[in-house]
This record gives structure tokens, sequence and C-alpha cells, in this order.
């Protein structure tokens, strides 16, 4: 019996070394690099350019591009583009017109000094994060047409690997980079982004290096007019998700809307936290590289196997749990001052949870998509899953000016309680709808 089990357990995790497998890990990197590029080590610079923490938090906005994606995944799903489709088909082609758009808007980021510059580094933020959420698009529909149903919580978890891989070089390599060139030629954050804007190569080099998946959409006639090809492709896949749901669809979208709310409001203060404790960027970066990345990656390897063991939803509840719990680490080290330990601590601890509920949730996404409309679809989702939260963490700065860091941080984990509530519902509504757990 024992033996039974080790083998079904060895069956399990052989998935991890299929090549479709591995692939999402590389995909993941590309996918996470732009987001705190954009977002959390963009604000550190900016605190240490002098700008004051209400700028900060509105300028988290520019993330909400990954809220509203699902406006131009219609046109990603359905539109070729010149020459790249012809020569890579239709997913790789947008996937690598994306990259090579983010390696353009960070190098120019690289070369903008926001003490100086403000408005045009935020066009330049919003310029990273369209081409961001546009690799996203195309980077999900990839993914989830790249495997069968049962292989997508293993592809969520090596995927979300990579993406908390690339969210540890791109925040703590990037503050590592930028201390280790202070007082060079170039200057500290210019070496910063510009590293930043090479890394892309990762992302490139596996987009060239794969093959496009084998679409499983329907096959739809070449001679449509304007109505009917708007039709298929921007009202079909909302229609299909809505019919296949019923009364069920606005209770899983509140759960997407919520998910990630209150990791999400919190983030944004994270890095001028640090900085206004006194800890350096060497010392974040210290912490966030060597205890960071050996958590998140452990949370999603454990994220990826739970779900695939015991389901999906059980796991989804476990990860908002931790995640919640583990911002009252951050209200005692505002507290505790500059604690180094407690830091350690708190960040591995996030890291740990932030990785399980990650890799849970992008399979219980993966799994409500029809792969005829996969990339709109998840498109939906995922932007449903940043519009709430993204607008709230754009006064993430104001909170902090009026309650200070400690009760911020509470506050951002009592956000999670209605999410518990909304994952049973979701549950719920599995059973009722006679899908698996």
């Amino acid at each position: 019996m024992a033996s039974r089990k080790w083998t079904n357990l060895w069956r399990t995790l052989s998935v991890y070394r299929e090549p479709a497998t591995l692939r999402m890990l590389f995909l993941g990197f590309s996918s996470g690099l732009p987001l705190l590029l954009v977002f959390g080590t963009l604000s550190f610079w900016m605190r240490e350019a002098g700008v004051d923490l209400k700028t900060i938090g509105f300028m988290s906005w520019v993330g909400l591009c990954w809220g509203f994606k699902w406006v131009w995944a219609p046109l990603v799903d359905a539109l070729p583009i010149p020459v790249l489709t012809r020569c890579f088909g239709r997913r790789r082609a947008w996937l690598l017109a994306a990259q090579l758009g983010l390696v353009l808007s960070l190098s120019a980021m690289a070369w903008t000094d926001p003490s100086v510059s403000l408005k045009q580094m935020a066009l330049l933020a919003l310029a990273t994060a369209f081409f961001g959420a546009t690799q996203d698009v195309a980077l999900d529909a990839f993914r989830i047409e790249s495997g069968k149903e049962d292989e997508q919580a293993a592809f969520a978890a090596t995927y979300q690997m990579g993406y908390r891989i690339a969210m540890i070089w791109s925040g703590a390599g990037a503050l590592a980079i930028a201390a280790a060139a202070e007082g060079s030629a170039l200057g500290a954050w210019r070496c910063a982004y510009l590293a930043m804007a090479a890394s892309m190569l990762v992302g490139i080099m596996t987009t060239l290096l794969s093959r496009e998946p084998a679409s499983k959409a329907e096959k739809r006639e070449t001679r449509r007019s304007f109505k009917q090809w708007f039709y298929d492709c921007a009202c079909r896949p909302f229609i299909d998700f809505f019919s296949r749901y019923g009364v069920w669809a606005l209770a899983i979208l509140l759960l997407i809307a919520l998910y990630r709310v209150s990791d999400i409001v919190m983030g944004v203060m994270a890095n001028p936290f640090y900085s206004d404790l006194g800890f350096s960027k060497e010392e974040v970066a210290a912490v966030s590289k060597v205890f960071g990345v050996v958590m998140t990656l452990v949370g999603a390897f454990i994220g990826g196997v739970v779900a695939m063991r015991i389901g999906v939803m059980k796991t989804l509840f476990a990860g908002a749990l931790l995640s919640a719990l583990t911002n009252l680490l951050f209200s005692v080290l505002a507290l505790r001052g500059h604690d180094m330990l407690f830091l350690v601590f708190a960040v591995s601890a996030d890291n740990l949870a932030g990785g399980l509920a990650s890799a849970a949730f992008v399979a219980y996404l993966s799994g409500l998509t029809n792969v005829a409309y996969s990339a709109t679809q998840y498109a939906l989702f995922s932007s449903v899953m940043l519009i709430i939260p993204k607008f709230l963490a754009g006064f993430s700065g104001a909170a902090v000016e009026a309650v200070g860091y400690s009760n911020f941080f509470i506050l951002t984990a009592i956000l999670g309680i209605p999410v518990l509530v909304l994952v049973f519902v979701a549950g719920v509504a599995r059973k009722k709808l006679g899908l698996s757990a």
C-alpha cells in the first residue's frame, strides 16, 4: 500500500519534467518581470527621488492596464499581426510583439529621472504596463492551449515559480543592481532598468524556441462582416461564460475580483515602508533574494502539488487565509522598527503564502475557461482580479499618511475576510454545477 502511494506521488510529480511544463517556468518569468518595475521597484526609486506617498499611491494606477486588458483581448484572440503571425503563429506572434515592446519601454524608463520628468515616467510606466498586459493575454491563451485540463495545475505551478522568480529579480535584483551601481557613470537606477530590459531576452528566446500550440478553437469562416467578426470575438466569449455558469457566474466573478485584494493593496506601500524604516536597498535585496526566492518557490510548488492532491478549492481557501494573516506580520514590523530578523520572517512567510495562493488561483482561473475563447475569457478573469484591488491600492499612500503603517497593514488583512466566504460559496457553486472540487 505504501509503495503504491509513493508510485502515485511520483506519477503526480513527473508532470514537472515535461517540456511543456518546464517551458512555463521561463514564460512565467517573462510575464512577472514588468509588474514590479511599474509598481514596487518604481515606488522605491520614486521615494528615493523625493516623491510623496500620495503621488506614489496614485502612480500605481498604471497597473490598471492589467485590469482592463479584456478590452483588447478579443483582438489578441483573433487579429493576426502582419508577417509575425505568418512566421510564428497567432499566439507566439502576439507574445513576441509584446516582449519587444517591453524591451523598448523599459529601456526608455531607464533614461528618465522621476524627480525631473515625473509625467514622462508615468507615460513610460503606462506603456510598460500595456505591453505587459498584452503579453499576459497571449501567454495565458498559450498556456491553456498547450495542455489538457489535468495538466493545468502543474502548468500554473511552474508558471507561478517563473513569475515569482521574476518578481524577486525585478524587485530585489533591481535594488541590488542599483545599490551596486551607486556612483557609476550611467547611474544606479539606469543600470538597474537597463538590466531589466535585457532580462526580457529570457521570454523572447523561449517564445522563439517554442512551438505554436494546436488551436482547439472552433473553425470560423474567413469572410465575415465586421459586425459578425465583432460578435464572434468580443461577445461570444462572455455569453459562453455566463451561459455555462448561470446564476453562479456573479459569485465567481466576485471571488476573482477580491481574491488578491489584501496582497495588492499592501504591496504598493511595501518598498516605501522598508525605506521609511531605514532598511537599505542592499538589506531589502538580500532578504528578498535569499529567503523570498526560497519560500516563494516552495509555496508555488506546494500549491501545485496540494491542488492536484486535495483539490483546487481547498487550496484556494488555505491560500486566502494565509495571505491575509501574513499581512499582520508587517504591522508588527512597523512597531518593531529596523529589525532584520523579523523582516526575514515576515518576507519569508508572505512569499510562502503568496506562492501557494497564486498557484491555486491560476489553476482555478484556467479551469473556468472554454478553450474556444481562452485568451479573451482568461483576460476577463485576470482583469476582474485586478480592477478593484488596483483601484483601492491607489489610495494606499493616503491611508498610510492617515492611520500609519501598522494600522494600514491590519486593515489590509481585514480585507481578506470576505474572500474566505466567497471561496466557500464558489465551492458550493462547483458542486451544484457538477464540477470537480
